[in-house]
């Protein structure tokens, strides 16, 4: 299998290079919002990164790549390439994003760094995602539900090892975490027409 769940942490761990990595995503995912789209609640994506260096760029693609999907019309996105939420105006965007969507469920979608054997994975875990914690940001924890892609390794000078990231790990990552969102709504609106 591509992907180990740590039961402690209600943390998976996907590798993007597996075949089945958007389906397995996908349909964890699919279990983790389930109940929040049965009983109504809006679902926002917030795609957390920047633009202007490749390893934070994951965020913004899968926000753009999400803001094309005509199945996810009934749901928000924030952070995308053209409006990507960053350092400077996260906590203005989650203030904003809970005065708008009242009770939203979140999902927080960031790049991070992590182990060297753990580059190109995705995770998916339950609670508030962290951002800017590997470059030691102190920004707002957010987030029901967190997905983040391991972008490069964590060590010595972490802002010089987001600007040397390779753009196809991130691509790839973002492809299949676009993929499993997809598969995921569509098994959610199966889901909502059989209710």
């Amino acid at each position: 299998m591509g992907f180990f769940i740590k039961k402690k942490n209600r943390i998976a761990y996907f590798n993007s290079a597996e075949k089945n990595t958007a389906y397995e995503l996908g349909k964890m995912l699919c279990e983790l919002m389930q109940e929040h789209v049965l009983s109504n609640r809006t679902i926002v994506f917030l795609c957390i990164g920047s633009d202007r260096a490749t390893g934070d760029c994951l965020g913004p693609i899968i926000g753009y790549k999400l803001s094309k999907f005509k199945t996810l019309q009934n749901f928000y996105i924030y952070g995308t390439l053209e409006e990507p939420v960053h350092a400077k105006n996260l906590k203005d965007t989650i203030e904003m994003i809970n005065i708008v969507h009242e009770d939203a469920f979140i999902i927080a979608i960031d790049a991070s760094l992590g182990k060297s054997n753990h580059i190109g994975y995705i995770t998916l875990g339950v609670g508030p995602l962290k951002p800017g914690a590997g470059v030691d940001k102190d920004l707002p924890a957010v987030g029901d539900v967190f997905i983040t892609g391991i972008v490069n390794f964590s060590g010595f000078l972490d802002q010089m090892l987001l600007q040397t990231t390779r753009l196809n790990i991130v691509m790839s990552m973002a492809d299949q975490i676009c993929m499993g969102i997809n598969y995921c709504i569509h098994r959610l609106k199966t889901l909502t027409v059989q209710s």
